[in-house]
């Protein structure tokens, strides 16, 4: 490696919303500072309106900034447009893919995850991860009849909500959508959201311990609704960071056929193969149905035999640690799923070295109510507490694991609703002894109570439930509610007034 133009006592790698919350702790917590952020695009993710709603729960809003706003926040921070091209831990540098070698004494790796994609190199493929792929989607849109949608996390949901005037096929490996963020219950109380917009309002109906019946395997179910979106297109951006929760506003997601949209959903498959029209006509078992063959670009087969032609196909599986340029050559310990392990105070296996959010993976002993899920919530969380860690260890003070990782907790919006995730959710690494409480108001709201040894462990509030601090507060009091049963969820009953 060259020899070293100038060093940093802080080289943070990564414009994302991690990479951007350490270095504003690190420069408001060390004035005197000296800190560079390498980040490839021009643009930065800032947090802006931060909301505490509760002990552990925060809102806030991602907004892409140049630069320069935090070369003007924080007077000891230098910029360095480049990609890393690699990383030499025992010379402590870092070299940019224009050449530049970048001494550390101290260094946080913040690159993200990249979009697992389904097929590299199609070009009818579409990963969705950033707000540049978010724009090629807006204008491949406008002239798509037919897309399939593929994937069962939060972009994906948001995904098949927005797009009107295209028909969507939807293809989820889980037996029922959102599976990544609730379980079937409260997918069947969202389904209705897919359907014309109608008002609902009914009694609420309480089930104790109760099953969804759930579609057989193999089967689809086709929603059509009607709704009118007004978008404000924005300038064009270079590759970057992901995309914020709210990424599909000031986006029309609008496709080319006249008719309000229609959605089917095949559960429970993957994708088996993508060929062209030429590859099918070619191929010896005509998998595709006639109706379905034609002037189609692009064909998908999913594992439950049914094949559609489309316009294009997009990829929301989910992301994988971006560690690329800095593995070789070291020996960084990785988490199995390809992340860089940290420890409690966000330190890789590798001297100086620190990550934070998506390109890591906790390895300390977690909290028993506590799961990494590479959220917007936690990139803040990880890069906010690397931050600290690493001006604790310059400043030679003791630090604690930060209160946040104590409890999961998360605040997002699908399908219009508010959607409050506290805990163990979804019954994560539950025994089978645990039970759930669920309370349902069609069209209004879905409250789920997850129970183990008669201590609330978790829980999905979707709609303006106002529930989320009382049952934050159960959750972390790990309070024996054995008494109150179902009384818990009653709705004729105050919770607060228990519990206050």
């Amino acid at each position: 490696m060259a020899h070293k133009e100038k060093t940093f006592q802080f080289v943070i790698v990564g414009g994302g919303i991690a990479g951007v919350t350490c270095v504003e702790q690190l420069s408001s917590q060390i004035q005197s500072a000296d800190v560079a952020l390498i980040t490839a695009g021009p643009h930065i993710k800032a947090v802006t309106n931060y909301k505490q709603v509760s002990k552990t729960l925060e809102e806030f809003d991602i907004e892409e900034q140049p630069s320069s706003v935090l070369e003007e926040k924080f007077p000891n921070l230098t910029v360095i447009h480049s990609a890393v091209k690699c990383l030499n831990t025992q010379s402590h540098a870092v070299e940019t893919a224009d050449g530049r070698v970048i001494g550390y004494e101290k260094l946080c790796i913040c690159s993200g995850g990249r979009p697992k994609l389904l097929s590299d190199g199609n070009p009818y493929v579409l990963g969705i991860r950033d707000t540049d792929s978010a724009q090629a989607l807006q204008k491949r849109l406008s002239k798509a009849r037919r897309i399939v949608v593929v994937g069962n996390g939060g972009i994906a949901l948001e995904l098949v909500y927005e797009v009107e005037g295209c028909e969507v096929i939807w293809a989820v490996k889980d037996k029922a959508i959102g599976n990544t963020f609730f379980d079937a219950g409260a997918a069947q109380f969202l389904i209705p959201s897919l359907e014309a917009d109608k008002p609902q309002s009914a009694a609420p109906c309480k089930r104790i311990r109760y099953t969804t019946e759930e579609p057989a395997a193999g089967a689809s179910q086709t929603f059509t609704r009607g709704r009118i979106l007004r978008g404000h297109g924005s300038g064009p951006t270079k590759p970057g960071s992901a995309l914020g929760p709210d990424w599909h506003e000031g986006i029309v997601l609008r496709g080319a056929e006249q008719v309000s949209r229609r959605v089917t959903v095949e559960y429970q498959c993957e994708v088996e193969k993508i060929f062209t029209f030429e590859e099918l006509l070619n191929s010896p078992q005509q998998a595709v149905k006639p109706e379905n063959v034609g002037s189609w670009p692009v064909y998908i087969q999913l594992t439950n035999g049914k094949s559609f032609g489309c316009d294009f196909i997009v990829s929301a599986t989910g992301v994988v640690p971006n560690t690329e340029p800095f593995l070789h050559g070291n020996s960084f310990a990785l988490a199995d799923d390809g992340g860089l392990r940290v420890d409690d105070h966000m330190m890789t296996s590798e001297p100086d070295v620190y990550a934070a959010g998506d390109v890591c993976t906790a390895c300390w002993e977690l909290s028993p109510l506590w799961q990494q899920m590479r959220l917007w919530t936690q990139a803040r969380q990880m890069g906010w507490y690397a931050g600290r860690c690493m001006a604790a260890c310059v400043l030679a003070e003791p630090i604690e694991l930060d209160f946040c990782f104590e409890l999961f907790s998360h605040i997002t919006k699908f399908f219009n609703y508010k959607v409050v995730l506290l805990g163990k959710f979804n019954g994560q690494g539950l025994g089978p002894d645990h039970e759930l409480l669920v309370r349902c108001t069609k069209g209004q709201e879905y409250v789920k109570a997850v129970l183990s040894g008669g201590k609330m462990v978790g829980a999905v509030l979707i709609g303006e439930t106002d529930l989320e601090e009382t049952f934050e507060n159960l959750i972390l009091n790990q309070m024996d509610l054995t008494q109150y049963g179902e009384d818990l969820l009653n709705p004729n009953i105050d919770i607060e007034d228990y519990f206050d």
